[in-house]
C-alpha cells in the first residue's frame, strides 16, 4: 500500500503547484489568489523511484469552526491524521510570518513525521528566507522552487527519511501495481460526475455517500472549485465520483477563478462515463439544469437526472410519473433517462441514483448483434417506409454497430444524407425501446453507397 503525503501550509505558499509536479500532470487549480484549494485533492505521486499518494490541502487559517474557512481547516486537519508524514510549506520570498509558526505549533501536537520545504526558493531573496525557517523547529528546511523544478532531489531525500522504512521496498511492486490500474478492466471503476449549477447540492450528495464530511460544505454557493476524484464502493462495486463546480451560464462567468473551475467541471464531464446531473427540486428544470444535460448528451456520456432537496419541498408527494413526463418533456434527445426525487442531506433516494448509474453504465457499453440490428431494421422500415426524394425511394439495406461508450449505428443505402431529421429521431427511439436504451445517447451515422456509373463519361 502506498504511503500518504500531505501536503499543507498557509494560503499562497505553492501546495497545489508542488502538487501538480508531483503527480506528473494539472489536476489541481493553480492560481495567484490565495485561497483557491478548499477540499483535499489526492493523487498518485513519484519523486525519483519514489512512490506516494500526495494529498493537497487548503490553506491553514486561524478561525471560527462554522465558517469556510474553519470547515477548509478541519479537511487540513483530517489530511494530516491520514498522512505518514507532512511536507510543510513554507513561502521562502515572505520569510516566516505568525500563521507559519501557529501552523508549526498544529503539526508539533499531531506527531507526524514533518519535512519543511522553503518554496519559492529560485531567487537570492528566496535563500535568505529559506534561512529563516530553522527557528521553526523542524531542522534544515528543503529549498525548492515548485514552479521551476529545483531542488527536487533534495526534496527526494528528506521525504524518503522521513517515511516509513518499508516505503522504499515496495517502490517496484507499486509501480507495478499502478500501470495495471491503469489499464481498463471489466472491474474497473464506473468514473461519475456529479454536475449541476453552484448549490445544487452536490458536495453533500457525495458526503452522504462516503458517510463522511470529505468534501468542504455549506450554505455559500461556489464552495467547489477543483474537481475533486473520490473512490466509493458500492454494492462490491468500484466507483471514482468526481465532486465539481457549480456552472452558471457563461455570460455570468467573468471571475478568471471561476473560469477555471468551470473549465475543470467540464474535463471531468468528458472524462466521465456516467455524468448524475443534479437539480434543484424548489428550481428546477431551469434552462442552465437543460443546458448541462445537452452538453452531458452531446459529449456522449450516461446521463442520470436526481431531483435533489426533496427535503426542502413542502409537497412531499413527488409523483414518479409527472417526473418521468417532466424529463421526456424537457429533454427529448435522452427519452427515458433515469430520474429520481432525492435528498442529499438525508439520504433518502440515493440507493435509487446508484443502482441507476451502474443500469446506464450497462446500457452505455450495450454491444448488439449485427443479426438482430438487420432484422430490426427489417421491421422498422417495413411498419415506416423512409420517405421519397423528389420521386426517388430512399433504401436504408444495411446498419452495423462500430462501438459503444456510447453506442454508435451506421446504416447503409441509397440517398440516407436526405432522410428528414423526424426519420432520423423515429429510428433513434425505435432503438432505444427495442434493444432496451432508455436515455442513452445513441449516435446514427449514415452511408451511401458508391455509384459504380459515376466515374464514367
Amino acid at each position: 500500500m502506498l504511503p500518504v503525503v500531505a501536503l499543507v501550509g498557509r494560503p499562497n505558499v505553492g501546495k497545489s503547484t508542488l502538487f501538480n509536479r508531483l503527480v506528473g500532470r494539472r489536476i489541481a487549480l493553480v492560481d495567484d489568489t490565495p485561497g483557491v484549494t478548499r477540499d483535499r485533492r489526492e493523487g498518485k505521486a513519484k519523486l525519483g523511484p519514489l512512490l506516494f499518494r500526495a494529498i493537497d490541502t487548503a490553506g491553514f487559517e486561524e478561525s471560527g469552526e462554522q465558517t469556510l474557512s474553519g470547515r477548509m481547516r478541519a479537511q487540513t486537519e483530517a489530511a494530516i491524521e491520514d498522512a505518514d508524514a507532512v511536507l510543510f510549506l513554507i513561502d521562502a520570498r515572505a520569510g516566516i510570518i505568525p500563521d507559519d509558526r501557529a501552523f508549526a505549533d498544529v503539526l508539533r501536537r499531531a506527531g507526524k513525521p514533518v519535512v519543511l520545504v522553503a518554496n519559492k526558493a529560485e531567487s537570492k531573496k528566496g535563500l535568505e528566507g529559506a534561512y529563516e525557517a530553522y527557528e521553526l523547529g523542524f531542522g534544515e528546511p528543503v529549498a525548492v522552487s515548485a514552479e521551476h523544478n529545483e531542488g527536487m532531489a533534495d526534496l527526494y531525500e528528506a521525504l524518503k527519511e522521513a517515511l516509513p522504512s518499508d516505503s522504499a521496498d515496495s517502490e517496484i511492486s507499486e509501480s507495478t501495481k499502478i500501470a495495471n490500474e491503469d489499464r481498463e478492466s471489466p472491474d474497473h471503476p464506473i468514473r461519475v460526475a456529479v454536475v449541476g449549477r453552484p448549490n445544487a447540492g452536490k458536495s453533500t450528495l457525495i458526503n452522504r455517500l462516503l458517510g463522511e464530511d470529505r468534501l468542504v460544505t455549506g450554505p455559500e454557493a461556489g464552495i467547489t472549485r477543483d474537481s475533486i476524484a473520490v473512490d466509493f464502493e458500492y454494492r462490491n462495486r468500484k466507483f471514482v465520483l468526481h465532486d465539481t463546480a457549480g456552472l452558471r451560464r457563461r455570460a455570468r462567468v467573468q471571475d478568471k477563478l471561476e473560469k477555471l473551475s468551470v473549465a475543470d467541471a467540464l474535463n471531468a464531464i468528458r472524462f466521465a462515463e456516467v455524468v448524475v446531473l443534479l437539480l434543484d427540486a424548489t428550481h428546477p428544470f431551469e434552462e442552465q439544469d437543460l443546458r448541462i444535460a445537452d452538453l452531458v448528451l452531446r459529449e456522449g456520456r450516461a446521463l442520470v437526472i436526481g431531483m435533489n432537496k426533496r427535503d426542502l419541498v413542502a409537497d412531499k408527494e413527488v409523483v414518479p410519473k409527472k417526473l418521468r413526463e417532466e424529463a421526456d418533456h424537457w429533454l427529448p434527445q435522452a427519452k427515458g433517462v433515469p430520474i429520481f426525487a432525492i435528498s442529499g442531506q438525508t439520504g433518502e433516494g440515493l440507493d435509487r441514483i446508484m443502482e441507476a448509474v451502474v443500469s446506464m453504465y450497462e446500457a452505455w457499453n450495450t454491444r448488439v448483434p449485427t443479426s438482430a440490428l438487420n432484422r430490426w431494421l427489417d421491421d422498422v422500415t417495413a411498419a415506416h417506409t423512409p420517405p421519397a426524394l423528389a420521386g426517388r425511394v430512399i433504401k436504408i439495406r444495411y446498419v452495423t454497430q462500430p462501438k459503444s461508450r456510447p453506442p454508435t449505428f451506421i446504416l447503409f443505402g441509397t440517398r440516407t444524407s436526405a432522410l428528414p431529421d423526424d426519420y432520423r429521431r423515429y429510428l433513434v427511439n425505435s432503438l432505444r425501446e427495442t434493444f432496451d436504451l432508455p436515455g442513452v445517447p445513441i449516435r446514427l451515422h449514415f452511408r451511401e453507397a458508391e455509384n459504380p456509373f459515376a466515374r464514367k463519361e
